[in-house]
């Protein structure tokens, strides 16, 4: 169904009106936008009798957005920044070649990267573009064409492929593990503990699993495993990293197993892309590689 013209305004009374949303002031959005302040007081005025709603209070020579204004410019600064977007990636990549994946940043880093080159090796005509996520988010609202995802088998939405499960171990340097000398799993009470904001529980889970009592478990915080992985180097603590992401560090005794005491984590690393992105080449090319990649 073709959309009623009044309710398509042009693009330069939208962005006249999300600069002077955005800057609380005719004067800068001018100045922004390279115009004249009565052109883009006469661009907001065109707006509103187009769309027959007043979307700022004018007081003097200040104006204060009117409630429909304020809900208005949220939504139009989306669908503006999704047009520059779209715009950008096509003079990219004008062949639309191109995957845009959101990825978890030490997954995207550690393992993702260092083989993104033997997959554009043999797709030379598709641009891969990374952004980071931390969670799970609407694939309607981001231009993203698929995700790593770290958690249960479900994206509202989206489809799923397992690509690999997850072995965390409790990683420190060599001098702490030699400083404590961990012989049982409840020594590892006594050293200092490194906790992930995204896993609060992952040390309670992992004593309950070793027989060791788990309340009380305090610790430095961290919102990424890189952090948390430097900090364990350094000597701060033991950190339950997994062990896949560590290998490096693992193989030049940087980071060494506090304690030969493995666990196996109860999610896995997925694939999620929206349904009706299924048959969009360069996702179907990425999807088939790196399902035969985490199988290697």
């Amino acid at each position: 169904m073709q959309v009623p013209r009044r309710f398509l305004p042009s693009l330069s009374l939208l962005a006249a009106f999300e600069a002077a949303a955005r800057t609380g002031s005719v004067t800068a959005a001018a100045k922004e936008l390279d115009l004249t302040q009565s052109a883009v007081s006469r661009q907001i005025k065109a707006l509103e009798e187009q769309l027959g709603v007043e979307l700022f209070h004018r007081e003097r020579q200040t104006i204060r957005l009117t409630v429909g204004g304020d809900a208005y410019v949220r939504e139009i600064r989306d669908a503006l920044r999704k047009i520059s977007t779209a715009s950008l990636n096509l003079r990219a990549n004008p062949h639309g070649g191109m995957l845009t994946l959101a990825i978890l940043p030490t997954f995207g880093t550690r393992w993702l990267a260092p083989r993104l080159p033997r997959f554009l090796s043999t797709n030379p005509g598709i641009t891969v573009n990374l952004v980071t996520r931390f969670s799970i988010f609407d694939f309607r609202l981001e231009p993203v064409d698929a995700a790593i995802h770290f958690g249960a088998a479900h994206w509202p939405g989206g489809e799923l492929a397992l690509l690999r499960d997850e072995t965390v171990i409790p990683a420190c340097s060599p001098q702490m593990r030699d400083e404590y000398r961990f012989g049982e799993a409840a020594d590892i009470r006594k050293a200092p503990l490194l906790h992930l904001t995204t896993r609060p529980d992952a040390w309670e889970r992992w004593m309950e699993l070793n027989g060791v009592p788990s309340d009380a478990v305090h610790g430095m915080l961290f919102d990424q495993f890189a952090t948390a992985t430097q900090a364990a180097m350094v000597g701060l603590g033991v950190a339950l990293l997994p062990e896949f992401l560590i290998e490096e560090e693992l193989a030049t005794g940087r980071l060494v197993a506090a304690i030969d005491l493995p666990m196996k984590s109860s999610e896995s690393y997925y694939l999620a892309w929206p349904k009706d992105r299924e048959t969009h080449p360069p996702l179907a090319a990425f999807r088939r590689w790196l399902l035969e990649e985490c199988g290697r």
